[in-house]
């Protein structure tokens, strides 16, 4: 068992899927379900998410973004602003998920100037990081990692704001999965970067957490690494599965 005092983090990343209702049916079984202990952050497409925000309002189950632009309004069709999310009543939005950098294109340059800009209109950030496949059987994983969250790590002055999320791209959507050893690897070397590159106390605060095919059925071995604060979910966010990840740590 972790022994921190960092809270367990569950996120859900709904991606493109959803419609009301089923969005209806979803925060109906995740505002009964038991989430005191954890803190709990799910993501629907832009636009759910004001409907989002009001069906869980008061729930202790809260909303953010999959994205957002890095500055507050002006002629970028498509996009959406940190003071739009915070608008509608959000504070979270995630960033740098891997099919933004990978499906379309974002640099780890654009991925830090949204960090910097979300974080400085007040939001909360989960940043995610993660390497290839290629990358990892080329033995890259940590310089992957390590260069990603070196391109923001000088944008943020508050770590309390930010969740670091470990992705690798292999695991998602794959049914593969990193083996607990395989992610509590990574999360310790990237807590050993953080302790010398960013500070010892933010390294020893920050939660990060695990994402890639986390279901059900693997989420309690993950749970009990010491390193990992919790997890980033996709498909299984959709499902009535999602609750028992939200209490992995209990099991």
């Amino acid at each position: 068992m972790a022994g921190n005092n960092r809270k367990f983090f569950v996120g859900g990343n709904w991606k493109m899927n959803g419609s009301k209702d089923s969005i209806n049916e979803i925060c109906g079984w995740l505002t009964a379900g038991d989430t005191a202990d954890t803190d709990v952050v799910v993501g629907p497409p832009t636009a759910y998410l004001g409907y989002v925000q009001e069906k869980l309002a008061g729930s202790g189950v809260y909303a953010a973004a999959q994205n957002c632009y890095k500055v507050p309004k002006g002629a970028f069709t498509g996009e959406i602003s940190p003071a739009m999310i915070k608008d509608i009543g959000c504070e979270w939005v995630i960033l740098g998920h891997s099919e933004r950098r990978n499906v379309f294109g974002e640099t780890d340059e654009l991925i830090a100037e949204k960090i910097e800009h979300a974080l400085g209109e007040g939001l909360k950030v989960i940043a995610c990081i993660g390497e290839k496949l290629e990358e990892r059987e080329a033995g890259k994983t940590e310089e992957v990692v390590f260069r990603q969250t070196k391109a923001f790590k000088d944008k943020v002055k508050d770590w309390s704001k930010v969740v670091l999320a470990y992705e690798p791209v292999w695991a998602i959507g794959t049914g593969k999965v990193a083996t607990p050893q395989q992610a509590q690897e990574v999360h310790a070397r990237l807590r050993t970067w953080l302790s010398e590159n960013v500070s010892p106390a933010v390294a020893n605060s920050l939660r990060i957490i695990y994402g890639g095919s986390v279901s059900a059925s693997n989420c309690n071995d993950l749970a009990t690494q010491g390193d990992i604060d919790g997890f980033l979910v996709g498909g299984t966010s959709l499902k009535p599965d999602f609750v028992e990840i939200i209490n992995a740590r209990k099991a």
